[in-house]
């Protein structure tokens, strides 16, 4: 299904994203074109007390939404009027969080008549790629590794997802986060740990990679954090003295070799051709080499958005809801927000 192939003019989306600590506002024509993309972040504020905090998370998205949505239409050089539909994402998440961005969506679209849609998360995050490489089309397969989720996931069509793997624990993002925190770098712990790595040793500590009895595409990486601890912990009694890098360095390679590992055996079963990667450590400057080697190793091509479509956003939202557009999906004004929402449910 190529873009606007269902429809005989162009698409003008308002998308909104709040499913954590950004408060994002975007304007997107046709799925893969982006007129703005404004991202309000937290994370000055979370810092202080070592990751996100629900409660202050929620306000703050209700000091911003509207800012951010004024922005955003604004730096696109549109108003309301303009919009064919609002997109907004209302799972999974932080439920105050997306309650904010949904009763903003709801109020919008009440007060215009423009069509509301609600996006799923992940998703969006998927859909990122067809923003950062307009010529790709499913099938394909997509590695989804954030905070909160890791997936590994063929996507059929727009829209049409098949769930091979999925984490049974901590999400990769998640587990980066809590090593940081034990080795002193604080949170964000992803960003912090991949820039530490580069002065250390990936061979120095040989921490065991993640395996999920009987399941041989769902991740596993509480094991893994606990072995930096144990390791930590063992360092502390022997009064050996402890390399940050080396433990940041070595404890990345673990998690690298077990999301690229799974990623090819998926390519190599289901004879993929097309390969890409998306969520917030996607960033991750080792795990996008490792993959990109691991493609071209198979004549596969790889494909990532830039880190600004990687984090939270709301443009990747509104490439997603473009594609749920033309199909003629509708969400009510009883939408409403579900932080444990699972991908292909609506």
């Amino acid at each position: 299904m190529k873009m606007k192939d269902t429809m005989d003019k162009d698409i003008t989306i308002l998308a909104i994203e709040s499913s954590c600590d950004e408060t994002a506002a975007s304007v997107v024509v046709n799925g893969r074109d982006v007129l703005s993309n404004v991202i309000s972040s937290q994370i000055d504020i979370h810092t202080l007390y070592g990751g996100v905090v629900p409660e202050i998370a929620s306000r703050k998205h209700t000091e911003r939404i509207n800012q951010v949505v004024k922005k955003g239409l604004s730096e696109a050089g549109k108003t309301l009027q303009d919009m064919d539909a609002i997109a907004v994402t209302y799972g999974p998440g932080l439920v105050g969080p997306l309650l904010i961005g949904v009763s903003e969506a709801k109020a919008l679209s009440f007060a215009t008549g423009i069509p509301l849609i609600g996006v799923h998360h992940i998703e969006g995050h998927i859909s990122a790629n067809y923003i950062a490489n307009k010529d790709l089309e499913p099938p394909f397969a997509c590695l989804v590794v954030s905070g909160g989720h890791t997936h590994l996931v063929l996507v059929k069509d727009y829209g049409e997802y098949e769930i091979l793997g999925r984490t049974q624990d901590d999400a990769a993002g998640e587990a980066f986060d809590k090593v940081a925190r034990e080795i002193g770098l604080g949170y964000p712990g992803g960003p912090k740990i991949d820039k530490v790595s580069k002065e250390g040793n990936p061979a120095a500590i040989d921490f065991p990679r993640g395996k999920v009895a009987g399941s041989r595409y769902d991740f596993s990486f509480s094991g893994m954090k606990s072995s930096v601890l144990n390791y930590l912990n063992t360092c502390k009694m022997k009064n050996i003295e402890i390399s940050v890098p080396d433990v940041a360095a070595s404890f990345q390679q673990a998690v690298v070799d077990v999301l690229v590992s799974h990623a090819m055996w998926a390519v190599e079963e289901f004879h993929l051709t097309k390969f890409a990667l998306a969520g917030g450590v996607a960033s991750n400057t080792a795990l996008r080499a490792a993959m990109e080697k691991a493609c071209a190793e198979r004549g596969v091509e790889f494909f990532c958005p830039p880190p600004i479509l990687c984090t939270d956003n709301a443009a990747m939202i509104g490439s997603a809801a473009y594609y749920e557009y033309i199909k003629g999906v509708r969400s009510g004004l009883d939408l409403n927000a579900k932080p444990g929402l699972r991908l292909g449910e609506r």
